[in-house]
This record gives C-alpha cells, sequence and structure tokens, in this order.
C-alpha cells in the first residue's frame, strides 16, 4: 500500500470579499429596490439614520411623475396558440438575484374561496365534498388543472390515505366544470374553449362550426391551415371566418376573470434615471425618489466617543457595547459610501450611453441609434465590461419620447450596400414596419423580406431576417395569415 504524503502548495487565487459582492448587488438594484434595500438597512443597523438636512437642500421633486405599469393579465388566444415563452409578456424590473417576496394582503373572497362556495351549493357527501375541494385545491390562478387526475389519486391514497379512483375524480372534475366562470378545471386550452363553447346559451350554426373546429382540428386550427379545415368541415371562408371570431372572444384565462387586480402579474416599472432638456443641453439624473439620504447616527458616534475616552474605567458590559457599536459604525460608513459609489457608477455609465447615443436622445428617431456594444461604453468609462451590464441590467431611463430600459440602447453591427456601418435596430425597425403593413391574407415570407431588405441596401441572408424576426417575436408567414 502506497504511503501518503504531505505537500505545500502555493496557489495565487483572485476571491471577491462580502464587501466587493454586496457592492455588485447593490449596483444591480434597480430603483424599486433600493429603497426596500435601504429600508431594510436602517431596520437592522441602528447606527444608520436618514440626512433630512441632505435631502432637502439638494432634491428635486420626482413624486409626481407616474410610474408605467405593465400587465400580463389581458392576454389573448392568439398569444396561447403561439406557444410563445413567458417572458416575451412581461416586464421584468429586477435582477436576478433578488428574491420575490408576497405581501399579505386583505381583499375579498380569493378565486378558490369562490369556487369553494359555488361547490357547497352542490348537493355532494362529505367523501365527494372533500375530493372536490382537493381538486379545486389544484387548480391555478389562471384557471387550469395542470396536474393529471392519476397522480392527485396516488397523493390521496400515500399522503391522505384515502382511497379513490380515476372515474370518481373524472366525475368530480365534471362537476368542477360546470362551475363558474365557464371553462374551469380545463386541462389544457383546447377543453377550456370547448367547455366555453358547450356553455353558450344559444347554440346556432355558428356556435356548432366552432365546436366542431377545435374538437376535430385545433392543431389544424393554431397552425392556421385554413384551407385544410375548409375543406374538411365543409364550410366556406365566411363560415369559417365567424366560427374563429366566435373562438377569439372566449377566455384563455378563466380564472384571471375573477382575480384581483391585487393579485395579477402586475409590474411597476420605476426609472432609474430622468432625461431632461435644459436649455438645449441634455442632462440626465439619477431618479430618487423614496430613497433618503443616509448619515451616520451621532448619538452612536458620540457614545463610542465617550467611550473612548474613559478607557480604563469600562465595565465588561461596556466593552461588549464599544465592540457591538464599532461593528455598526463601520458597517454604516461601508454601506454609505457602497450607495454613493453606486450612484456614481450609474451616472458615469449612462452619461457614455448619453453621449454616445446623442442624436437619439435629441430626437427619439430609432433611425438615429449608433451600432453598441458593452466593450465601447466599458472603453468610455474605464469600467469593466462585467460592471457595465450589471448596470444596464433592469435599469430603465425616462425621456421626453418614453421609457426605455438600457439595453435598448445596445446593438450589433452591419455594414449597407455603401459600406456605412448601422445598428441592427435599424434593420430589425424596417422588417416589423414591412410586417406590419403586409397582407396578412399573404404574408410576406423571410425570402421576401430578405429581398425587399436587400432593395433598401441592406444585403443580408434569409437565415438571418429570421433571427431577427425571431428577435422581434414575431412569427412565420404561415402563422401571421388570417382570413
Amino acid at each position: 500500500m502506497a504511503g501518503q504524503n504531505l505537500t505545500i502548495q502555493q496557489k495565487l487565487l483572485q476571491k471577491l470579499s462580502p464587501q466587493q459582492i454586496q457592492m455588485i448587488k447593490l449596483l444591480e438594484l434597480p430603483a424599486i429596490q433600493l429603497e426596500q434595500r435601504v429600508k431594510r438597512e436602517l431596520e437592522e443597523n441602528p447606527v444608520l439614520d436618514v440626512d433630512d438636512n441632505h435631502r432637502e437642500g439638494e432634491q428635486r421633486e420626482e413624486e409626481d411623475k407616474e410610474p408605467k405599469e405593465e400587465s400580463d393579465s389581458d392576454i389573448s388566444i392568439e398569444e396561447y396558440l403561439n406557444d410563445e415563452p413567458s417572458y416575451k409578456y412581461k416586464t421584468n424590473n429586477y435582477s436576478k438575484d433578488d428574491k420575490k417576496e408576497d405581501i399579505p394582503f386583505s381583499i375579498g373572497s380569493t378565486f378558490h374561496e369562490y369556487l369553494a362556495e359555488q361547490l357547497g351549493l352542490v348537493n355532494l357527501n362529505e367523501h365527494e365534498q372533500m375530493l372536490a375541494e382537493y381538486i379545486i385545491g389544484n387548480i391555478d390562478e389562471d384557471g387550469y388543472l395542470r396536474r393529471d387526475l392519476e397522480s392527485m389519486v396516488d397523493d390521496l391514497a400515500f399522503s391522505m390515505n384515502i382511497e379513490v379512483n380515476d372515474e370518481e375524480m373524472e366525475r368530480l372534475l365534471a362537476i368542477i366544470q360546470e362551475l363558474d366562470p365557464p371553462g374551469i378545471g380545463a386541462r389544457n386550452l383546447r377543453e377550456c374553449l370547448l367547455l366555453q363553447l358547450n356553455r353558450k346559451e344559444h347554440q346556432t350554426e355558428v356556435v356548432e362550426n366552432a365546436i366542431r373546429l377545435i374538437r376535430d382540428y385545433f392543431d389544424e386550427f393554431s397552425k392556421k391551415h385554413y384551407e385544410k379545415i375548409m375543406q374538411r368541415l365543409d364550410i366556406d371562408e365566411d363560415e369559417l371566418r365567424d366560427a374563429m371570431e366566435e373562438i377569439m372572444h372566449l377566455n384563455p384565462k378563466p380564472g384571471s376573470s375573477h382575480s384581483s387586480p391585487a393579485s395579477r402579474n402586475n409590474q411597476v416599472v420605476v426609472p432609474d434615471f430622468t432625461l431632461e432638456v435644459v436649455e438645449g443641453e441634455l442632462q440626465v439624473y439619477l431618479t430618487r425618489g423614496n430613497i433618503p439620504d443616509l448619515k451616520v447616527s451621532s448619538h452612536y458616534a458620540n457614545m463610542l466617543k465617550a467611550y473612548n475616552e474613559n478607557k480604563k474605567k469600562r465595565s465588561k458590559d461596556q466593552k461588549e457595547a464599544i465592540t457591538f457599536v464599532k461593528q455598526k459604525l463601520d458597517s454604516a460608513k461601508w454601506f454609505i459610501d457602497a450607495v454613493k459609489q453606486r450612484h456614481q457608477t450609474l451616472l458615469l455609465t449612462m452619461n457614455a450611453i448619453l453621449e454616445y447615443q446623442k442624436e437619439f436622445f435629441i430626437e427619439g428617431d430609432e433611425n438615429k441609434l449608433k451600432p453598441m456594444i458593452l466593450k465601447d461604453i466599458a472603453e468610455e468609462t474605464g469600467l469593466d465590461i462585467s460592471t457595465i451590464s450589471r448596470v444596464s441590467n433592469s435599469k430603465y431611463i425616462q425621456t421626453h419620447f418614453g421609457i426605455y430600459p438600457l439595453k435598448y440602447f445596445f446593438s450589433e453591427s452591419m455594414h449597407d450596400q455603401s459600406g456605412e456601418e448601422v445598428s441592427t435596430r435599424r434593420i430589425k425597425g424596417i422588417l416589423k414596419e414591412v410586417i406590419e403593413n403586409e397582407d396578412k391574407r399573404k404574408p410576406v415570407t423571410d425570402d421576401k423580406l430578405a429581398q425587399i431588405l436587400k432593395e433598401k441596401g441592406f444585403p443580408i441572408a434569409r437565415r438571418t431576417v429570421a433571427k431577427y424576426r425571431e428577435q422581434l417575436g414575431i412569427q412565420v408567414a404561415r402563422l401571421r395569415k388570417i382570413l
């Protein structure tokens, strides 16, 4: 057996200190999250205090500027059928390290309580009532039952020692699907739409065609194979259009119709910067909002000074108090400096972006945007690329022509036929305009889009056109077709 030897090896490693990690996190925080972070620090550190005098002397009033709200609660059936990733319909004003915390609030009955109240009016025995309530508990806020019944049967058997079969659960689910709002308890979009169509009071020919379309040709409907649908349903174009119009008026998220506005996934976009034109010059300010100026409490500073002047008369408790106060003083001073450094870094970066994209900020014309990458601003400011990335992440600026995320101003470049360097954002703008003005009965294909761009002086390949179209969140021509 080989013997074991101890050896000494010297290595040079780079590690971030806890203070550096905290500084990085502060840099990533948008204004709304920094406000919460400062409030938490004020609560946890008694040595940290609010500098009211300094705030009154320098702060301009920003509270009258209303934030912009964005909601993803009103999503159409068209978006559901597109099966796009959810991130495309949300605005994320938070960094990746932030924790989502729900604040409890008091409102009327919740969505699940609303369903349970209706269930109380159905004639069920105690066992059936308990099982039905268990199913309702698995329905999400959109109104869908995402879990399969077989899994719920297993959970009831193993965790609650309740024997039940799939058939009984199916029967109870059918009862729940008769509750309001229509479409509740569906396991997928197809079932949700069918539940709503079958609940229509007047089963007209249009409704019957819509039911047949969703029941028998849902895949063709989602892929917009209209000719195939008309042939198989033996209907003409007008009848198909009427059936589709009936479907488009249905609610793909039946649970949202009862959700409280407070429980919907609304995001408030609070701009971190404010751009103003002062005497013809562009000036950018940090949006302070409710973020107070900080200082070290004079009470604790004087306490530490008094203890230091009487070193010989210190008791054990006083020594412990001195250690505690000194730690809190150091922490408070570091936090104040870190917040100031964050503000300086943000302003330095934003001013560099402002100077680089000056023509755009004056007129608000997207065509004036220059190609700009993180490296350009890093070289301009002398900061690291990772720092520029953190500053631009989740930050917004309010201009006289709208609110923009900082990431909006970064784009790659390409050369047109004359050899001039242009931003890819300009090309995307042309693509978007062409597609918005196309004949929706005969949408423009990627090959045709590439040809149009070439005629405008931008010779790019079809696969590049497809990439830009996807980045804009626009579907292929076949899926953009309407009757």
